[in-house]
């Protein structure tokens, strides 16, 4: 087992808006543990970039929630019907419809340039390198692998890193929205976050710890503040952190 390769579980959402979803994520994950078992450390890779590239999907997933505006924008010079199915989009694996390195675009929306786009672009080649029968077989150790995985997990921490303002500002909407408990989806605080927060948005844990930090305070001025406290605290207590649980 590469223990390395787990803490991609981090980035991804702690819950699914579908039984289809969270069993397609849990599929790649037992292909990629049963090849990395069995040596066959190739067929790992192509499952854990898979991996990879959901987590980039729910990433332009939240972009395209939080900024409708430069995500419909950043769609300029995709034909009509790529921009009907993005906009109309049920599901971020919507995205896996767009050629990776075009998709890679949206991630200039959380300030990512375009040198930094071109790096994340090569782990598209490796992986199209991997998947074709060219005779070549890429990992033949488990170390070799791990040092990929590491490589990979790099990038995905950069693209989190990037990511912080626009959760803190889906964050911010969804606690103006959500502070009249008789207008919103839930009057339950902790239905209202598990549902309409972490699921539609498909949060992280990594997406939660940015949640935790966002200062309330710049809400002070709002109506329903104290409802809003309420709210923030219970997000820290469904969703503590790494010390904070060990602590309990």
């Amino acid at each position: 087992m590469i223990e390395e390769a787990v803490q991609l579980e981090t980035y991804l959402p702690l819950s699914y808006r579908t039984p289809k979803e969270r069993d397609y994520i849990r599929f790649l994950w037992e292909t990629f543990n049963s090849n990395v078992e069995h040596g066959k450390y190739q067929f790992a890779f192509l499952a854990y970039h898979m991996l990879v590239m959901s987590f980039v999907y729910f990433n332009i997933w939240q972009i395209r929630l939080i900024r409708p505006g430069p995500f419909e924008t950043a769609m300029i010079g995709f034909n009509k019907d790529v921009e009907k199915d993005l906009m109309n989009a049920t599901s971020p694996f919507v995205f896996s419809a767009v050629n990776e390195r075009s998709v890679l675009r949206f991630l200039k929306l959380i300030q990512c340039d375009n040198a930094k786009i071109g790096t994340y672009a090569k782990l598209v080649d490796e992986r199209n390198d991997t998947a074709h029968a060219n005779g070549n077989i890429f990992f033949n150790s488990e170390d070799e692998l791990a040092r990929k995985v590491r490589d990979v997990l790099r990038t995905v921490e950069e693209i989190q890193r990037h990511s912080a303002p626009a959760i803190g500002e889906g964050y911010k909407a969804f606690l103006i929205a959500s502070q009249d408990p008789e207008e919103r989806e839930y009057t339950d605080d902790a239905q209202q976050i598990k549902e309409v927060l972490v699921k539609e948005f498909y949060m992280s844990a990594s997406d939660i710890a940015f949640c935790r930090d966002y200062d309330i305070r710049r809400l002070a001025d709002e109506p329903g503040f104290a409802a809003i406290q309420t709210l923030h605290q219970k997000l820290g207590e469904l969703y503590p952190s790494e010390e904070e649980a060990e602590a309990a």
